[in-house]
């Protein structure tokens, strides 16, 4: 019965942690849909050298981890990570008529759903990574250095897996007929 217990408290371990999540408004202006999708473009969060974006989901992982001699082995005993993710999402600067509020309220809301499922391939890596880290463990290494390399190459692999994930969920929702391209056209055309 302890030897089972036992082997439970690394997923016990894995469950303690939570992601912190902010959202960060940018301004605005505009008292139609159209001037207000104008005003995105013009003061949107810049994303790298690719210009400006409607929205943007950013993130700051660190880790504790606690790597320990074995004999001659190494084993990552403990890996546990802080994660913040942050929203940045834009919002009216003024108050905007009734029936440009209302298409509003359904742009952000799409727009803000969309930003969550970045949000949620995040977290899905950071649980993947520490399924990857916890109990690694390397021959021949007593001096826990060699663990340090096998560790940043299965890391680097889920990080890229996780950057194509979000440009692939990004080209559907943003192409021609895309949920985010639908959102925009009902913003700007609505009356």
């Amino acid at each position: 019965m302890l030897v089972g217990c036992m082997a439970l408290l690394p997923n016990a371990a894995r469950a303690d942690w939570q992601a912190v999540e902010n959202v960060q408004a940018y301004a605005v202006a505009g008292k139609t849909g159209a001037e207000l999708y104008a005003s995105i473009g013009e003061r949107g969060p810049k994303v790298g050298n690719s210009g400006r974006a409607m929205a943007f989901t950013n993130f700051k992982l660190t880790w504790t981890r606690k790597y320990e001699p074995r004999g001659t082995a190494c084993v990552l005993a403990v890996a546990r990570p802080k994660l913040i993710i942050t929203y940045t999402l834009p919002k009216p600067a003024e108050r905007l008529p009734a029936p440009v509020a209302r298409n509003w309220d359904i742009f952000i809301a799409g727009v803000r759903q969309h930003e969550l499922v970045h949000g949620d391939l995040i977290k899905d890596m950071v649980k993947k990574i520490e399924a990857v880290s916890i109990g690694l463990s390397v021959a021949d290494d007593p001096k826990c250095q060699k663990i340090r390399t096998e560790l940043t190459a299965r890391l680097g692999e889920l990080s890229r897996t996780q950057r194509q994930l979000s440009r692939d969920f990004d080209r559907a929702e943003l192409s021609n007929g895309g949920n985010i391209h639908q959102l925009v056209l009902a913003l700007i055309n609505a009356k």
